[in-house]
């Protein structure tokens, strides 16, 4: 069964029935009302003593990366056990309600089933232009550094890292969260042991200001040493006075 099958319905289009009222779309119907009692669990599993610490964590006060997102108080493993409850009774053309959510676990949550449908052993190659494709003009919900380092190598790895051209057009698009989103792409790559991408876009960042790029090139360098540490110590060499501190020592973690 194709995962854009799953579910009690088929995958009809939502463009298509977005033009009907919804008292004329059974589907639609049915897909607002999931899409509202995932919310609505979500709300209440949430607990205000997290949200609040999670708003810290995420920096989200004024002038901070994470400035105006805002936080239910669930945690990831709560979270993922919502994604396994309903991984057969949703579809692709239900996330985007989800994604359009201002709270960050609910984000979270499609990312996450994303996730598990990239994961699928029989999903075809059709279907994984179609869901990085989905993910890219939905990138604007990806809009943290978490939801990013959970999505990006598995939903947009196996597309990408075969197109430099978009992977690229993510690194040089001077938005934070797309460069990073560019940057943990790669790890697709550097599980199945191809560095090229990932060396290439971490000497282009060699030069970026903000943190979380130091933070995820030089983890990024850390898992290619993990697998090939000769080929660490040789970017190593030719570019570590250039290193911001942060990127140097998580790349050097484990040597």
């Amino acid at each position: 069964m194709s995962v854009f099958d799953s579910g009690l319905h088929s995958t009809l289009s939502l463009t298509c029935y977005s033009l009907l009222p919804p008292c004329l779309s059974p589907y639609l119907f049915f897909m607002s009302q999931t899409s509202q009692k995932i919310i609505e669990e979500l709300k209440s599993s949430g607990s205000p003593e997290k949200a609040t610490c999670a708003l810290r964590f995420f920096k989200t006060a004024l002038g901070q990366y994470g400035h105006g997102d805002k936080f239910l108080g669930v945690t990831v493993p709560e979270v993922r056990k919502f994604v396994r409850k309903y991984r057969w009774f949703l579809t692709l053309d239900e996330l985007p309600v989800l994604l359009d959510s201002p709270w960050h676990e609910v984000r979270f949550f499609a990312l996450a089933m994303l996730v598990e449908w990239s994961k699928e052993k029989t999903i075809s190659g059709a279907e994984r232009h179609r869901l990085a494709n989905f993910y890219l003009a939905h990138r604007s919900a990806v809009n943290n550094w978490d939801l990013v380092d959970i999505s990006a190598p598995w939903v947009l790895g196996p597309v990408l890292c075969d197109d430099a051209e978009r992977l690229w057009a993510l690194a040089r698009s001077g938005e934070l969260w797309q460069e990073r989103i560019s940057v943990l792409t790669t790890q697709y790559d550097i599980r199945r042991g191809r560095f090229a991408h990932t060396l290439s876009l971490a000497e282009y960042f060699l030069s970026h200001r903000h943190d979380l790029m130091h933070k995820a090139v030089g983890w990024m360098l850390r898992e290619v040493g993990k697998r090939d540490e000769a080929v660490l110590r040789t970017f190593l060499a030719a570019h570590a006075p250039r290193m911001p501190r942060t990127m140097f020592r998580y790349a050097t973690e484990r040597l």
